[in-house]
């Protein structure tokens, strides 16, 4: 089903949308400089350390209260 704004088959407005397609592919988008690319990567690296950090935490919490921690009244 079309839209009253694009009727089903209508020519014009499908040649004008790959006419706007082949604008668009030529485009090279956002292209980042030197020092952003290196704070994107100082951001990734945080948030890596940040994650791996806590999935240690998590590991010795779960050590360090051993199997105890399954007996207990629910």
């Amino acid at each position: 089903m079309g839209r009253a704004d694009h009727p089903i088959g209508s020519v014009s407005t499908d040649i004008a949308k790959d006419e706007l397609m082949g604008e668009q592919q030529n485009d090279d988008g956002i292209v980042l400089t030197e020092a952003q690319k290196r704070a994107r990567r100082s951001r990734s690296l945080a948030i890596a350390f940040a994650l791996a950090a806590l999935v240690v935490l998590f590991y010795v919490m779960t050590l360090v209260k051993g199997p105890a921690i399954l007996i207990r009244p629910i």
